[in-house]
């Protein structure tokens, strides 16, 4: 006659609230990747603001030469050192789009355009934009 051997039992310990501690742990590791994706997108929405504003100096900087392009005879006047009314109605235009928007614009007798924009966010360091063109008369 055979003798059946059982199995030893396995002990089996108290798992009372361990599915409770992996979804405590589930939550924090989802709370944390939440917490990255909201701060990459306060910094994506300032480097959006800042080209923003850097290819709104671009366009102004290029109206001013179009400007000063289709009246030639008159450059001198768009120099910033005398501002006459065409000067002024540009860097008027500029204050509008740019936050503290400043301009320089230097126009010497061989038909040299040097035009520097500046600008400053709140917070954060002056921003320049720098263009320089020959505007001749052929």
């Amino acid at each position: 006659m055979m003798l059946r051997s059982s199995p030893p039992r396995i002990r089996r310990r108290s798992s009372k609230g361990f599915v409770m501690f992996e979804a405590l742990i589930a939550l924090l590791i989802c709370a944390m990747g939440i917490l990255g994706v909201v701060g990459l997108q306060g910094s994506m929405t300032r480097a959006q603001s800042a080209s923003t504003f850097r290819a709104e100096a671009a366009f102004q900087a290029q109206q001013l030469i179009g400007e000063i392009w289709s009246n030639r005879q008159n450059m001198a006047q768009y120099n910033t050192a005398s501002c006459a009314a065409p000067c002024k109605a540009w860097l008027d235009r500029l204050a509008a789009k740019l936050p503290q928007g400043a301009a320089t614009v230097a126009v010497d007798g061989a038909g040299t355009v040097a035009i520097e924009i500046r600008w400053a966010v709140p917070g954060e360091s002056v921003n320049r934009y720098n263009t320089v063109t020959a505007v001749t008369s052929n």
